[in-house]
């Protein structure tokens, strides 16, 4: 653990931010957790439960609930970024106008691609608060639920600046929660992106019972396009080996507490998007990141066929069972050439 303490502002009041403001808590910061919605937040202040997003957990009572964001910048000098892609660019741009200090660490546990923009969260945050601030990120196998009840996770400290890697490593590292360092953010983040379309395309599978060899493919395959994703934007494609992408990839496509899983599992037993969204506030990033990383594949030239499979049978109609046929019959090839790096490549 980090040898002082700090003030951290938590941006977002879903389960991980509320698991990740629990987590910094407890290991003896100054934290404040923010969430848009003020009654809300009032509901959380007093009954010290985050109903919709992680019940069953008590908050610990050092921890400042707040909606007024100048508020949570004042004094933080460690910011914490939970906020789902797809909303990341309006928070951050609400953070810039409310008293920001360019000196703060940032850190991104953002896990999808911005529809239109195809930005990670790095660079959506760069973008809107300023080339030369510090970013990082924390990514690797770690459900909301299981942190929150302090059972055992690790995860990795990305940041190619070594100094702020250790720094986020120190400061969320606890007796149940295990950080290591990576130098590679950008493949993080992709892996983190990757990994929800490729759960999705799991609870398919799971939904449709076309079981566990099906599954284990989906898994390994979906590495592959992880890794052909990582090189093409420059990031180190051995990053989909360790926690940010096979990591969380097994955890995401396994658990009941996924999301992602749990829409692909409803979409191949018939419900619609619409459907499964008028049910739940929760978000399931890969449903919307599905469309930009299958465009983003297309910017490089890097085939995702899975990727390409999810998105037609969220939004193009496709049955589930053709998806899977046609994967299944694409042209023979062979296997490992996206793991290779690229000078012994053939």
């Amino acid at each position: 653990m980090v040898d002082r303490t700090l003030t951290i502002g938590v941006i977002g009041d879903g389960g991980w931010g509320t698991a990740l403001a629990a987590l910094l808590a407890s290991n003896g910061h100054r934290v404040k957790l923010w969430g848009a919605f003020p009654a809300y937040i009032e509901e959380m202040r007093r009954t010290r439960v985050n109903r919709k997003f992680l019940p069953e957990v008590e908050l610990p009572s050092s921890i400042r609930l707040t909606s007024d964001l100048g508020e949570t910048l004042w004094e933080s000098t460690m910011l914490v970024f939970a906020v789902p892609a797809q909303y990341l660019r309006r928070v951050v741009e609400r953070v810039r106008n409310s008293g920001f200090d360019p000196a703060a660490i940032i850190v991104t546990v953002t896990k999808g691609i911005e529809v239109g923009t195809l930005k990670r969260g790095s660079e959506i945050i760069r973008e809107t608060l300023g080339a030369h601030i510090h970013v990082g990120g924390l990514f690797g196998p770690s459900h909301a639920e299981e942190v929150a009840r302090r059972m055992p996770t690790t995860v990795a400290a990305a940041c190619s600046e070594r100094g702020i890697a250790v720094l986020i490593q120190q400061t969320f590292s606890g007796p149940f929660f295990r950080v290591y360092t990576n130098s590679d953010l950008p493949g993080c983040e992709i892996c983190g992106a990757v990994k929800n379309v490729i759960a999705v395309a799991s609870g398919i599978s799971d939904g449709l019972n076309l079981g566990d060899n099906a599954r284990a493919a989906l898994l390994t395959r979906g590495l592959a396009e992880m890794a052909r994703l990582a090189r093409a934007v420059g990031a180190d494609p051995i990053t989909v080996s360790g926690l940010a992408g096979v990591g969380d990839l097994i955890v995401t496509c396994h658990s009941l507490h996924s999301r992602n899983r749990r829409v692909g599992i409803r979409v191949a037993h018939g419900e619609t998007l619409s459907q499964i969204a008028a049910s739940t506030e929760q978000v399931a990033e890969g449903v919307e990141s599905s469309k930009s990383i299958r465009e983003l594949a297309g910017k490089y030239g890097v085939e995702m066929p899975i990727v390409k499979a999810v998105y037609e049978v969220l939004f193009e109609e496709k049955s589930p069972r053709q998806a899977a046929w046609e994967l299944m019959n694409r042209d023979l090839k062979a296997e490992l050439e996206d793991f290779r790096p690229a000078h012994v490549q053939q």
